[in-house]
């Protein structure tokens, strides 16, 4: 209250998003982003220091590409963004370059990208920045303005995402966090290493309030050399083959619970890739004298890399699926596009088990997926994860997930009149934010629950629940878990006709 009274709402807003650990001090760590703000000079941390590695070692040069988010792509754009101040979306608008369109690292940087030593197999995922949160932790506070300084493998991946802007946060406020990696191909010397990143930025500073920008994900690959001298290849991006791949949230008041408005979008580019292999900073002859790195007639010495033979590879698409059930569990069941489950459930004799979205199921989406507190998120994380669901999933069903976007542009594709009446049956059925949908192969939808009724049941006491439509089995703890079986179990029960003929 004194704070209050001191400082005034937003005075405390401001000074709450930089007390980080809650003790009304700020310690000169705190405080550093407002002195690095005021004086311009920014001090280089002692994890860098710790990690600084040989300078005269080879250096990578890499370059940033960006395209801005497509403003009409945006939810609210449909009303010329009415009532939204112009203030909230300036961090959005002003950023249409990169922070930095050029950079030169050091290639031993890049070593937090190599696998523990019990990791060497083809495909078998591991953690460079672990998660922290799960669904019993909740997530990070959104009233800050300036990420925390990294540490250990974070700094190379927060050094790379801060070509794109200067505030990227490593590690995200929503579940799932963090950054999974896994070889993708093995040489003698090398390894083609796939990694998957999920990370955000902030893109305003006080006075304004926080304005969070979620991409989906950040995906990629590195070819380098086992003892990271040597970097032969970098490429990291967000994908761009989905019409909605970013999430942004921002506040309108000066605290947590003040209004939050959520919305999606489409950013065609924002990639990293270098330019070429690494290549040494100081050159040696062969008597071990350094030499020039440019020729006498001053052309800049051309290297020569031997080629990189592979004895063991997986395709991409493999390693970036044993990415994603990495951080998603629930992939262990396939999720295949909206057509295409059709197809396969006609050939299989099997429903199709279909979840219907406003924001993505599987990207780092942390409202998207759901307006409500989490109620995608649950879903994700409690449900489709839990054994006994993947299994009745796996045996019965062919699974998809669809935007509401896409089924909308599928129904007016006058192309494929069944493709475009598998889209009407959906979307008619579909309320905000999330519904959960069973149908035929020919699209006749047998059963469907909204996320929203669906989680209002299930936090409710078995007792309180007067519907026979749901009933609670003593088999399970979770209830959410009972329910959506119970779901799963009553949409084979309906389709049992259908599926005898």
């Amino acid at each position: 209250e004194l704070a209050l009274k001191s400082l005034g709402n937003e005075g405390l807003f401001l000074f709450s998003s930089l007390d980080t650990n809650n003790d009304l001090y700020l310690s000169p760590e705190e405080f550093k982003p407002i002195a690095e703000k005021l004086t311009g000079v920014v001090p280089v941390s002692e994890s860098e220091e710790e990690e600084m590695p040989d300078p005269s070692g080879e250096t990578l040069s890499i370059v940033a590409k960006f395209q801005p988010l497509v403003m009409e792509t945006m939810t609210k754009s449909k009303d010329g963004f009415l009532g939204i101040s112009h203030v909230a979306l300036a961090g959005l608008r002003n950023w249409t370059a990169p922070a930095a369109p050029k950079s030169v690292m050091l290639a031993r940087q890049f070593k937090a990208f190599l696998p523990p030593k019990n990791k060497l197999d083809l495909g078998d995922p591991w953690w460079i920045i672990p998660s922290e949160l799960n669904i019993f932790t909740g997530y990070l506070s959104n009233n800050r303005f300036y990420p925390p300084a990294p540490k250990g493998k974070e700094i190379i991946i927060h050094k790379l995402l801060s070509m794109f802007h200067p505030r990227p946060f490593v590690k995200t406020r929503f579940a799932p966090q963090g950054a999974v990696a896994c070889i993708q191909a093995i040489s003698t010397f090398y390894y083609t290493i796939a990694f998957r990143i999920h990370a955000e930025f902030q893109l305003n500073e006080p006075p304004d309030f926080p304005f969070w920008f979620s991409p989906g994900q950040f995906t990629g690959h590195i070819i380098l050399s086992k003892d990271s001298s040597h970097v032969r290849e970098f490429k990291l991006f967000v994908p761009n083959n989905r019409s909605l791949n970013v999430d942004m949230e921002w506040l309108y008041g000066a605290s947590e619970s003040s209004n939050m408005e959520v919305d999606i979008g489409y950013l065609p580019q924002m990639e990293l890739e270098s330019t070429g292999p690494s290549i040494p900073s100081v050159i040696h002859d062969e008597n071990g004298n350094v030499i020039d790195s440019r020729d006498p007639s001053g052309e800049p010495i051309q290297f020569v890399f031997e080629e990189i033979t592979w004895q063991q590879e997986i395709p991409w698409e493999e390693a970036a699926r044993k990415l994603e059930v990495a951080m998603y569990p629930f992939k262990k069941v396939s999720y295949l596009p909206f057509t295409q489950a059709f197809e396969r459930a006609k050939a299989e004799k099997k429903l199709v088990h279909s979840i219907l979205l406003w924001g993505a199921l599987d990207d780092h989406h942390p409202s998207a997926s759901l307006p409500l507190p989490g109620s995608g998120r649950t879903l994700r994380e409690t449900v489709l994860e839990s054994s006994p669901i993947l299994t009745l999933l796996n045996q019965s069903f062919v699974s998809s997930w669809s935007l509401v976007k896409e089924l909308e542009e599928l129904q007016t594709n006058r192309e494929n009149e069944f493709y475009s009446k598998l889209a009407d049956l959906h979307l008619e059925k579909y309320s905000f934010p999330v519904e959960m949908i069973i149908c035929l192969p020919n699209g006749t939808v047998v059963h469907h629950i909204n996320a929203n009724y669906f989680l209002d049941i299930t936090s409710m006491k078995p007792e309180d629940v007067e519907s026979s439509i749901f009933s609670f089995s003593s088999n399970f703890e979770d209830p959410s878990t009972a329910t959506y079986l119970q779901f799963l179990k009553e949409g084979l029960q309906r389709a049992k006709p259908y599926l005898q003929s």
